[in-house]
C-alpha cells in the first residue's frame, strides 16, 4: 500500500505524553543502608510528589527529598524490612510505581528460602511446606481437610472440624466438587456424609467417605462453613492412581504379536488403528508380507534402553526386532496415570482460588503475566469492569493489580483477570464487619417504680444487638414492661415503673462484643435531715416552722392539734426543693398548740410545739434593779441551745428593769469576760443585737463551728445588774472520711476499709455509706442505704476483670458528710483453674519431664506462669523444683536422686496468686524405663515420594526408643554416601537432605533404628523426575483435502517418568505463527484438519510428562502445500485516496516569561500528510542548527528547548512547517528575566 493508506489504517490516537523524562526503577538493597531514587521531568518548574503505599512522603531524619531544576531525588536512610514496599512520583498527571526491595545483610539473619507454595499441586514440595501466603478468612475451621491419594478401589476419608464455642448458632457445612457440583445430593454407595458434635470440647465434626473409589473421582474439592455472618472455605484434591501391576509381569509380552515368527512387512492397505485394552493379542501376521525374520526372545533385553541408543531411523526395526508390533496399545497401557494441569503460558502466578474483605474496607487483586507489555482485562461475573474511582487499574512491571475501593455486600462476586483467550477466575466473599460496642452500659440504681434506662453505642447504624437478663434473652412481651429503642448508632432498654424483681445483670451483645450492667432497685425510704423544732414567740412576732427531708418530690401536710392547717393571710405553706416551711405572721394566743408534718406516703409525722410568750410588766414609779428572765423560756442557767451549723442563731432574752438596762453580751469564759464584746451599735455583718422594751436579741446568721461556746448577758442600770450564761452548741455533719483502703480482692468483691473522720459534727458517727463506680464510668452507686456502722466492709456483684473506685461518707443525726477521696482503682480478679492433663512424658535415672495443658479458666487477669513442686513420699514438705516460674507448658526437672518415689504438683499463678494444685495420681519412681525402638514414618512417605530436579528435599522421620538408639541411612543396599545426602540426628527424630536433587538420587532410602539386638527398619523411595525430551522421527504420512496425517515416536528421554501425552502445533510459512492443534494427546499419530487452502503448513511437537513440556520440540523437516480447488480469486480495483493535507498548526505557541538560568521550552502542536518539514527562528533568524537550542518532535507536537537562556534571547520566536501542499507560521515572544 502507498504510505497515506497505511497512515490512515495504522492511526490512533497520542497517547498522553509522560512528565517524566527519566523514571525512577526498582532498586534492592541492605538492610542498614541507604538508597536514593532520582526522577527527572520534562519541565523545571513542575511539581513533584513522592508517595510509599500511595501516602504522601514529608522531608524529615528517615526520608530526604531534593530537587534541581527538573531532577528530583528521594533518599531513604537506614533501610529497614518495613521500608520494602511500592513506592511513586507524581508530577502533574503522571504516575510512575517503583519498588524497593530490601535483603539480610551478609552473615545475618536466615534469609527466606521461598516464599510463595503451590496451593493446588503441592506434589513436588518437600514435607516442610512453606507458609501459606493466602488470605485467611474467618479461620471457623479448626481442622481442614487435606489433599490426599487414593488408589483405584481403595477408601478415603476428608475430615473438617469447626469449634462451636463463639458461635450463635449450628455451623452449616457442604462439600463441593469443582466450583459447583453440591455433593449432598451425590450420597449412596460410593459417598458418605456424617457430622458429629462433642459436648465436651464444643467441636463439630464433619467427614466426607468416598468408598470404592473410581478414576473419575479425581480433581478439586472444596468445603464450606457457615453461620450466620461467618464464613469459612478451604479447597483440597483427590488424586486417583491406577491399580499397579503384579510384580514379574512382562509388560512387552501383552503386545508381542500371537506368533513367534511372521512377515513382518506392513503393506499399503494396511491403515493406521488405535489399540483397545485387547490389543496386545491381535495378530497382524495375516496382512504382512512374507518376508523371514528371526525374533529374539531374551527377556532380560531393556528395549526402551536400547530405543534412548538408537537413531531415529531404526525405531521400527528395533520395535520388529524384538516382537513389538501394537505400539500404539501398548502406549496406552503404559500412560494411564492423573492428568496434571496444562502451564499456563499467559500468567505465571494467578489469582488465589478465593478472597475475603470486610466491608468497608479496600482489597487488591494481583496477577503476574509473562509479557510486560501486554494488557488484561478484568471481569466481574462475566462482565468487563471499567475502571471508576473505586475501581482502580495498576500496572507495575509484569504485575496487574485491581484495587477494590470502600467495598460494599454488592461487591461479592466472581472476579476473573483475562489474558487473551486464557483468563484465571477467583471468588470475593465480602463480609459484614463485626458490631462493636463502642460505649458500655452503666451501672445503675434507682428507686422502686422509677423508669430505667440502660443505654450503649455501636459502631454502625441500623445493627442488631440482644438483650439478656441473668443470661435470659429479653423479648417483647403483653405487659410492655421492656421496650427496645435505636436511635442510630445507639440502643435503649427501658425498663418503666421497676420493681425488686428487675434486680440483676443485664447484657447486651452484638457478633462482635458484649458489654454488662447491674440494675439494683430499692425501696424507697425518707430520711429526715432537719426535723422541725419547737418555738417560743410573743405576741405579734413571726414562728417558722422547718424541716428538711432526702426526697424533693415529696409532698406533705401541716396539721395543728389533729386539724389540716390552710394557708390565709397570716399562714403561708411553702416547698422549696427538700425543705417545707410552715409560716405564721402576727402569732396570736391562739395559735399555741401542737403542729404536725406528714409526708405524703409515708407512715410518720414530725412534731414540734408553739409556745406564746406574754410579757406582763407593772409600772412602779421607783427604780427596779435589771433582770434577766431565763425561767420564763423554759431554760435554766445550765440549759444548753443546739443550734446546727447554717442555720440561724437567735437568743431572745425576756429582762426588766427600771430604768431601761444596758445590755453587753460576751463570749468566752467567766475570767475573759470582757473579750469580744458586742454592743448594740456593732457587730461584724453575721452578729447582730438588738434591744427592745423587755427584750434583748442576739443574732448569728448561718452559725459556724466555731461559734460554739458560753455567751454571757450583762444587764445594767443604776438600780443594779444581772447576769446570765447561755451554753450554745453548734452541731454539722462530719468530716470525710480518708480515702479508703482495699484489703483484698475476689472473683466478684472486695474488702475495703477506711479511718473514721477526724471530726464527727459534734455528734456520734451513726455508720457509713459506700459507693462504688467502674474507673471510665461517671455514675456512682451506693451499696447500701442505711447507715453500715463498722469500718470494713465486703463489696459483692461486681464484675470480673472490670477496674473499680470505691468511696465513702460518713453519717451523724445531723445529716451526710462530704464523700471520701476515691480508693486506688482495683480490679475483682479471682485465682485461675488448676492445669489440666498433669503427666509424665519422660523418666530417667536423675531427671523428670512433666507436662500438661493450660488451665481450662484463666479469668481476666494475665497468666503470670507455673509453679513447680515435689515431695517425697511419707513427708509432708514441698520442695519448689525451680526458682520463680516458667511460662511452658512443661519441665525438665534434674538433680534427683535415682530410687526416689516422689509426689508433684502444679500450680498456675496470677494476680490474684496461686490456682488449685494439678498433681499426679499416685507417686513416681526415679529410674529410667527401657522403651523398644518405633520408627513412626509419616503416611505421605510410605508411597513413592516424587520430586522435580532442582527441588529441595528435607524427610523428617520422628522414631522412639530408649536409651537413645542408633541411627543408619542406606541406598539400595549400600550405606548413604555423605557426598549424596545430609543426616542430621536427635534423641526424637532423623533428617534426610538433598540441597538440590538430581537424576542420581532416585532410589529406595532405607533407615535402621537399633538399641542392643532390637532394631526397627522403615523405607522410602524418592523419584526425581525432569522435562522429557522431544519426540523422534516426526514425519507427514499423507496429505488430502483439508487434512494432513503426521507420525512420530516417543522421545529416548521420558524424564524419569511416564510420557503423559502430546502437544502438536502447526504454523503458516508465511507467519511462523504457531497454533495448537492437540493438547494431552496420547498417540504418536494425528490427523490435522481444517487447514487453509492456497497455505504452505510445518508442524512440530512437543512430549509431555508430569513435570510439563519438553524444552525443545520436533519439527517436521518438510512442508505441506494445501493445493486450491480451483477457484481464482480476483481482487477489486480501488481508486487511492488522496490523504494528503497542508501543514495547520493545532496548537499555537504561547508568550512566555522565564527567569535567566533555568531550562525554557516553547511547545506547538502540528498536523499534515505528509509529514511537514519544522524550522524555528529567533528575531527571523534560522536557530536550528545552533548549539543552544534542542528541538524535540513527537506525535506531532514540537518542542524548543532553550538551554540556561540569558536576557540577549528574549525577542520573537517562529515556528514554521512546510510541505508539498503548503505551509504554516506560529510565533511568540519569550521575555528572560534577570534572577
Amino acid at each position: 500500500l502507498p504510505l497515506p493508506l497505511k497512515f490512515a489504517f495504522n492511526f490512533h490516537p497520542p497517547s498522553p505524553v509522560s512528565a517524566f523524562a527519566r523514571k525512577p526503577k526498582t532498586q534492592e538493597a541492605e538492610e542498614g543502608s541507604s538508597v536514593i531514587f532520582e526522577a527527572e521531568t520534562e519541565k523545571p518548574d513542575a511539581k513533584v510528589k513522592w508517595q510509599c503505599n500511595s501516602k504522601d512522603i514529608a522531608s524529615d531524619s528517615k526520608y530526604i527529598i531534593a530537587a534541581d531544576g527538573n531532577k528530583h531525588s528521594l533518599t531513604i536512610k537506614a533501610i529497614t524490612k518495613e521500608d520494602a514496599s511500592v513506592y511513586a512520583v507524581i508530577a502533574g498527571g503522571s504516575k510512575v510505581k517503583f519498588e524497593l526491595k530490601v535483603v539480610s545483610q551478609p552473615g545475618g539473619r536466615l534469609r527466606c528460602l521461598y516464599a510463595v507454595a503451590l496451593y493446588f499441586n503441592p506434589v513436588g514440595f518437600s514435607d516442610a511446606h512453606p507458609p501459606d501466603t493466602r488470605q485467611d478468612l474467618t479461620g471457623l475451621f479448626t481442622e481442614k481437610p487435606q489433599s490426599g491419594e487414593v488408589t483405584v478401589g481403595e477408601n478415603i476419608t476428608f475430615v473438617a472440624k469447626v469449634n462451636a464455642e463463639s458461635l450463635l448458632k449450628k455451623p452449616t457445612v457442604k462439600w463441593f466438587k469443582g466450583k459447583w457440583m453440591d455433593l449432598a445430593s451425590k450420597s449412596g454407595k460410593h459417598l458418605q456424609l456424617k457430622e458429629t458434635y462433642d459436648r465436651n470440647t464444643k467441636v463439630y465434626t464433619f467427614e466426607m467417605h468416598i468408598i470404592a473409589a473410581k478414576a473419575n473421582f479425581a480433581g478439586g474439592y472444596r468445603c464450606e462453613v457457615s453461620s450466620k455472618d461467618k464464613f469459612d472455605s478451604c479447597n483440597f484434591d483427590l488424586t486417583v492412581h491406577e491399580a499397579r501391576a503384579p510384580e514379574g509381569l512382562d509388560i512387552r509380552a501383552a503386545f508381542r504379536r500371537t506368533q513367534p515368527t511372521g512377515l513382518l512387512m506392513f503393506s499399503d492397505s494396511c491403515s493406521s488403528t488405535d489399540g483397545n485394552d485387547d490389543s496386545g493379542e491381535l495378530d497382524f501376521s495375516t496382512l504382512l508380507k512374507k518376508r523371514t525374520v528371526q525374533v529374539h526372545t531374551e527377556t532380560d533385553v531393556d528395549v526402551w534402553n536400547i530405543l534412548s541408543q538408537a537413531p531415529p531411523s531404526e525405531y521400527e526395526k528395533i520395535a520388529f526386532q524384538y516382537g513389538i508390533t501394537d505400539l500404539r496399545g501398548m502406549l496406552k497401557r503404559l500412560k494411564k496415570m492423573k492428568k496434571e494441569e496444562k502451564k499456563s503460558e499467559a500468567f505465571l502466578k494467578k489469582l488465589d482460588p478465593a478472597y475475603q474483605v470486610s466491608k468497608g474496607h479496600k482489597i487488591k487483586l494481583a496477577v503476574e503475566v509473562a509479557n510486560s507489555d501486554i494488557e488484561v482485562k478484568w471481569l466481574k461475573n462475566g462482565q468487563e469492569i471499567q475502571p471508576t474511582g473505586r475501581y482502580i487499574f495498576e500496572s507495575v512491571g509484569n504485575m496487574r493489580y485491581l484495587t477494590i475501593n470502600h467495598c460494599s455486600l454488592a461487591d461479592d462476586a466472581a472476579y476473573s483477570c483475562k489474558v487473551g483467550d486464557e483468563k484465571c477466575t477467583t471468588e470475593l466473599f465480602v463480609k459484614e464487619p463485626p458490631i462493636l460496642i463502642v460505649k458500655n452500659l452503666e451501672d445503675q440504681m434507682v428507686m422502686k417504680g422509677e423508669r430505667v434506662e440502660l443505654e450503649c453505642e455501636v459502631s454502625e447504624e441500623g445493627a442488631n444487638v440482644k438483650w439478656e437478663k441473668d443470661g435470659v434473652e429479653l423479648t417483647r412481651d403483653e405487659s410492655f414492661k421492656y421496650r427496645f429503642k435505636k436511635d442510630g448508632c445507639k440502643h435503649v432498654l427501658i425498663i418503666n415503673e421497676a420493681t425488686k424483681e428487675d434486680c440483676g445483670h443485664y447484657k447486651v451483645k452484638t457478633n462482635g462484643g458484649e458489654s454488662m450492667a447491674e440494675v439494683l432497685v430499692q425501696e424507697k425510704e425518707l430520711e429526715v435531715y432537719q426535723s422541725i423544732a419547737d418555738l417560743t414567740v410573743k405576741a405579734k412576732d413571726q414562728a417558722v416552722f422547718k424541716c428538711e427531708v432526702s426526697d424533693e418530690n415529696v409532698r406533705g401536710t401541716w396539721y395543728k392539734n389533729g386539724v389540716e392547717v390552710k394557708p390565709d393571710a397570716r399562714v403561708n405553706i411553702t416547698h422549696i426543693g427538700r425543705i417545707h416551711k410552715l409560716t405564721i405572721d402576727d402569732v396570736k394566743p391562739e395559735d399555741e398548740g401542737d403542729y404536725t408534718f406528714v409526708p405524703d406516703g409515708y407512715a410518720f409525722n414530725l412534731s414540734a410545739k408553739l409556745n406564746f410568750l406574754e410579757v406582763k410588766i407593772d409600772y412602779v414609779p421607783r427604780q427596779d434593779p435589771p433582770k434577766i428572765h431565763l425561767d420564763c423560756l423554759g431554760r435554766t442557767a445550765e440549759s444548753t441551745i443546739v443550734v446546727v451549723a447554717g442555720n440561724k442563731l437567735r437568743l431572745d432574752v425576756p429582762i426588766t428593769g427600771d430604768p431601761a438596762p444596758t445590755v453587753i453580751w460576751t463570749k468566752g469564759e467567766k475570767v475573759r469576760q470582757m473579750e469580744d464584746i458586742f454592743s448594740s451599735n456593732q457587730g461584724d455583718g453575721r452578729v447582730h443585737v438588738e434591744t427592745t422594751k423587755g427584750h434583748c436579741v442576739f443574732t448569728i446568721e448561718c452559725a459556724e463551728r466555731q461559734d460554739e461556746g458560753i455567751y454571757s448577758v450583762v444587764v445594767r442600770n443604776p438600780a443594779g445588774e444581772d447576769t446570765a450564761d447561755i451554753h450554745v452548741k453548734v452541731v454539722d455533719v462530719p468530716d470525710p472520711p480518708m480515702a479508703p483502703t482495699i484489703l483484698s480482692v475476689g472473683e466478684d468483691s472486695c474488702v475495703v476499709q477506711w479511718e473514721p473522720p477526724l471530726f464527727d459534727g459534734g455528734q456520734p458517727i451513726i455508720g457509713y455509706v459506700l459507693e462504688r463506680k467502674k474507673l471510665k464510668s461517671y455514675r456512682w452507686m451506693r451499696l447500701n442505704f442505711d447507715p453500715y456502722p463498722e469500718t470494713t466492709y465486703e463489696a459483692k456483684r461486681m464484675i470480673e476483670g472490670v477496674p473499680y473506685e470505691m468511696r465513702v461518707y460518713a453519717v451523724n443525726s445531723i445529716g451526710m458528710s462530704r464523700h471520701s477521696p476515691a480508693s486506688q482503682p482495683f480490679v475483682p480478679i479471682a485465682p485461675t483453674s488448676e492445669p489440666l492433663g498433669l503427666c509424665v512424658d519422660d523418666v530417667s535415672d536423675t531427671s523428670i519431664t512433666l507436662k500438661w495443658r493450660r488451665p481450662e479458666r484463666i479469668g481476666s487477669a494475665d497468666l503470670e506462669g507455673y509453679g513447680i513442686e515435689y515431695c517425697k513420699e511419707g513427708t509432708d514438705e514441698w520442695i519448689p523444683a525451680m526458682e520463680g516460674l516458667t511460662e511452658r507448658t512443661s519441665m525438665v526437672i534434674k538433680g534427683l536422686t535415682t530410687g526416689d518415689k516422689l509426689q508433684f504438683r502444679v500450680r498456675a499463678y496470677n494476680m490474684a496468686g496461686p490456682s488449685a494444685p494439678a498433681t499426679l495420681a499416685q507417686p513416681i519412681t526415679i529410674r529410667e524405663i527401657m522403651q523398644r525402638p518405633k520408627i513412626w514414618l509419616p503416611r505421605n512417605l510410605r508411597q513413592t515420594l516424587i520430586k522435580k530436579v532442582g527441588d529441595t528435599m528435607n524427610i523428617v522421620i520422628p522414631f522412639q526408643g530408649k536409651p537413645r538408639p542408633k541411627v543408619t541411612w542406606s541406598k539400595d543396599g549400600e550405606p548413604l554416601d555423605p557426598t549424596l545426602a545430609s543426616v542430621r540426628n536427635s534423641e526424637v527424630d532423623t533428617i534426610l537432605f538433598i540441597r538440590k536433587t538430581e537424576r542420581k538420587h532416585s532410589g529406595k532410602y532405607e533407615l535402621q533404628v537399633q538399641i542392643e539386638n532390637v532394631e526397627d527398619k522403615a523405607a522410602v523411595t524418592l523419584q526425581v523426575v525432569d522435562l522429557p525430551g522431544p519426540p523422534e522421527a516426526l514425519k507427514i504420512v499423507d496429505t488430502w483435502g483439508f487434512n494432513v496425517a503426521l507420525e512420530w515416536k516417543p522421545p529416548k528421554d521420558n524424564g524419569n517418568c511416564e510420557i503423559t501425552g502430546y502437544t502438536i502445533q502447526k504454523a503458516d510459512k508465511k507467519t511462523m505463527e504457531w497454533y495448537t492443534v492437540h493438547d494431552q494427546y496420547r498417540r504418536t499419530h494425528c490427523v490435522v484438519s481444517n487447514l487453509i487452502m492456497g497455505n504452505e503448513y510445518v508442524f512440530r511437537v512437543f512430549s509431555i510428562n508430569l513435570v510439563g513440556l519438553s524444552p525443545e520440540p520436533y519439527c517436521t523437516k518438510d512442508s505441506v502445500y494445501i493445493q486450491k480447488t480451483g477457484i481464482i480469486y480476483k481482487p477489486p480495483s480501488y481508486k487511492d485516496h488522496d490523504f494528503t493535507e497542508a501543514p495547520k498548526f493545532t496548537r499555537p505557541l504561547v508568550d512566555r516569561s522565564v527567569i535567566a538560568g533555568y531550562n525554557a521550552t516553547l511547545s506547538c502542536a502540528v498536523r499534515g500528510i505528509p509529514k511537514p518539514k519544522v524550522t524555528w527562528y529567533k528575531n527571523k533568524m534560522d536557530i536550528s542548527n545552533e548549539a543552544k537550542y534542542r528541538t524535540i518532535s513527537k506525535q506531532g507536537v514540537l518542542t524548543l528547548e532553550i538551554r540556561k537562556p540569558c536576557p540577549f534571547d528574549g525577542g520573537v520566536y517562529t515556528c514554521k512547517a512546510v510541505n508539498d501542499s503548503g505551509e504554516d507560521i506560529v510565533e511568540c515572544k519569550l521575555e528572560v528575566r534577570r534572577k
